[in-house]
């Protein structure tokens, strides 16, 4: 089974891809989990540009949704909404239809206490639009991140271990159904 993790963030050490680096570590061995690096090679979005002719990393970007039986999204918080290049993604998506009943699972996580819930409902919001299956027990908030982190940018909370073992439990849950289903 093929789980794609996209985080919202371009950072380096962006502790929202440290907690999908984490989930890819903590999923079942029957699930491989891969980390889309693509995020900043993709062009701005522009409806003229949504052709046949798609640019590549467009191209390649929905590819990976089409073949991954589940999506991860991670973001954090800008300006109490979720980052541009993450808004962009989703706009090259909204034609071509890969999320249309994608189980995607939505975290967020910030180091205050509110943990990217402004992001967390902007994009949960987009997804709706796009048509996408995000079961509840799929969405995680995290707050106080920085504490939840040692200093290797590996998950220490063992409560925040569980949380993101949930968001994969209730996404494979659902893939499993939708398999019986066919």
């Amino acid at each position: 089974m093929k789980f794609l993790a996209i985080s919202g963030s371009l950072r380096a050490a962006s502790t929202n891809t440290s907690l999908l680096r984490a989930i890819a570590e903590l999923a079942p061995s029957t699930i491989t989990v891969t980390l889309y690096d693509g995020l900043d090679n993709l062009p701005h979005f522009s409806p003229e540009r949504d052709t046949d002719q798609a640019p590549e990393a467009v191209i390649n970007l929905r590819t990976q949704l089409r073949e991954a039986d589940a999506v991860i999204i991670c973001t954090p918080e800008y300006i109490h909404g979720m980052p541009g290049v993450l808004k962009n993604m989703l706009d090259w998506i909204a034609s071509s239809g890969e999320f249309v009943y994608k189980p995607v699972g939505i975290i967020s996580a910030g180091p205050s206490d509110t943990g990217g819930m402004r992001a967390h409902a902007s994009l949960s919001h987009t997804l709706e639009v796009l048509m996408a299956q995000t079961p509840e027990k799929a969405s995680l908030i995290v707050p106080f991140i920085r504490q939840r982190l040692g200093a290797d940018d590996r998950v220490t909370d063992p409560v925040l271990v569980q949380e993101l073992q949930d968001v994969v439990s209730s996404l494979l849950e659902v893939v499993e159904q939708k398999s019986q289903v066919v």
